[in-house]
């Protein structure tokens, strides 16, 4: 069995009055005075103290990991205080939402228009399904719009300074490893997957498919024993850095004048609370702070639901009127694991991101013999997600067996390291829901992504943006992604879920 390892301005009242008599108790011709001047030394000296005093307080406060004095007073919430007004709030600070809110900017042009804010409940993004996902981006996909996004977006970060520099700063590097996907299925999906690539390839994607004996000259390190056919993207598939690309669209939105707080909105305030109503409108949001039972009503026009694995729950916060939500949003975080492992003997550079047969994923970590992978566990199998902890015998039980019957090195591979993090996990069809919401005329829906937000972000978000600054989609036709089919009760079912 594998073991785990670990200045005061002059008042303007002194001044003579022009082509009048001079100030009552003035003789004319003199100068009005009020006190004697005091020394500049005095000034010197003083200013020179507490020049000295405010070092030592400096040196002695706590510092924050930027250096900079990092104590507050008891009490006092951290980070801005929300404004009391905007006119679109976006509710969720991860790529999803900064790209909602940089696509508002970047269409309005407009520099002081539109003002748009951020609320992210986990500034600090420990929990983040952004910078804990593994950060790939593939076309192949079964779902049409999922293939057109994928598209959108590889366009976009093959072209992301033109959109996401900002002057006088770095430009941005995502790391892009262009390795692309390599699908594997047996017999039994052999005729599915075959489909796909069709569809893909009338898309304009770049795949091909191999027999295994073409597998097998490829890839000489695959054991191609139950494996029917592989698909192979050629072209803008691979992964990179999702962290860096969350910080370039949070970046560039604040360079154009999106704001953005700490915070939970745990409330609203809508233009009705009768029940019976058909639909309402939110006037106010209820920003709680972190750490804090203190909460702010910002005012506003638009309320963008980038919630993640807890839009459906934002649904479910108070003020909202019962009858208005009746339907529910069937979203809710889905535990992940990744785990990594190092083996000199893997397959080295050549290596893709990898699908299996059986479900099980690995790709390329860097080019010194590290690997990551993992898979999803089966409906009924869903493990806890009140925490990020992580099941160490779920590698050794569910994802290296199959690793090791797939590829032969991994079989003396060693586990070094693993996280956990959330899906936002759309239950009914594994697809995002995009638009306007069907009972709240000012609240938009960009959610349930489940595992894909990070590479359909960049589309996804101007998508949004469109629909909310003219009223339709242009660049991409998404409609079918909307609410009506979760009340049509007609799924898009997406065979690509890894």
């Amino acid at each position: 069995m594998l073991r785990w390892g670990r200045a005061l301005r002059p008042r303007r009242g002194g001044q003579p009055r022009r082509g009048g008599s001079p100030l009552p108790g003035v003789a004319p011709g003199r100068p009005l005075r009020t006190a004697a001047p005091l020394s500049s030394d005095f000034f010197r000296e003083l200013g020179q103290v507490l020049s000295r005093m405010g070092q030592t307080l400096k040196d002695q406060v706590p510092s924050l990991g930027d250096g900079s004095g990092g104590w507050t007073p008891p009490g006092t919430p951290p980070g801005p205080r929300p404004p009391d007004e905007a006119d679109v709030v976006v509710v969720g600070g991860g790529v999803v939402g900064w790209s909602v809110a940089y696509w508002l900017k970047a269409l309005e042009n407009q520099r002081h228009g539109m003002r748009v804010l951020v609320v992210e409940r986990d500034p600090t993004y420990s929990q983040a399904s952004t910078v804990l996902s593994v950060g790939g981006i593939r076309q192949q996909f079964s779902l049409p719009e999922n293939i057109r996004m994928s598209r959108f977006s590889a366009s976009f970060l093959r072209n992301i300074n033109d959109y996401l520099g900002v002057p006088n700063e770095p430009p941005v590097d995502i790391q892009f490893q262009p390795s692309g996907y390599l699908f594997l299925a047996s017999s039994k999906r052999a005729a599915g997957l075959e489909a796909a690539v069709r569809l893909q390839r009338e898309e304009g994607a770049k795949v091909v498919l191999l027999s295994p004996t073409q597998l097998k000259e490829k890839f000489p390190w695959i054991n191609t024993e139950d494996v029917a056919v592989a698909s192979y993207g050629l072209e803008d598939e691979g992964w990179f850095d999702p962290w860096t690309l969350l910080n370039a669209f949070r970046r560039k939105a604040m360079s154009l004048g999106v704001q953005t707080c700490p915070g939970e909105v745990r409330g609203f305030v809508t233009s009705s609370d009768d029940p019976t109503l058909a639909t309402a409108r939110i006037r106010y949001v209820h920003i709680h702070k972190p750490d804090s039972l203190e909460y702010q009503p910002v005012a506003c026009a638009i309320v963008i639901n980038a919630a993640g694995a807890w839009a459906g729950k934002l649904l479910e916060a108070k003020g909202l009127p019962g009858g208005l939500c009746q339907h529910p949003l069937p979203i809710q975080p889905r535990k992940r694991y990744v785990y990594t492992w190092h083996c000199p003997d893997g397959p080295g550079f050549s290596c893709p991101f990898l699908v299996d047969t059986t479900g099980v994923y690995f790709r390329r970590e860097g080019i010194a013999g590290n690997y990551l992978g993992g898979t999803s566990p089966p409906e009924e199998e869903e493990p806890d997600t009140s925490d990020l902890s992580v099941d160490h015998d779920y590698f050794q039980e569910q994802v290296w067996p199959p690793l090791a019957r797939r590829v032969p090195a991994f079989e003396s591979l060693r586990p070094r390291a693993s996280w956990a993090g959330y899906y936002d996990y759309n239950s009914f069809d594994r697809n995002p829901v995009l638009g306007r919401h069907p009972s709240l005329e000012n609240m938009f829906l960009a959610a349930g992504f489940s595992g894909h937000g990070l590479q359909h972000s960049p589309a996804a978000g101007r998508a949004v943006a469109e629909l909310i600054l003219g009223g339709r989609y242009e660049t991409l036709d998404l409609q079918r992604l909307g609410w009506e089919r979760l009340l049509e009760g007609e799924p898009l079912e997406e065979d690509g879920v890894v």
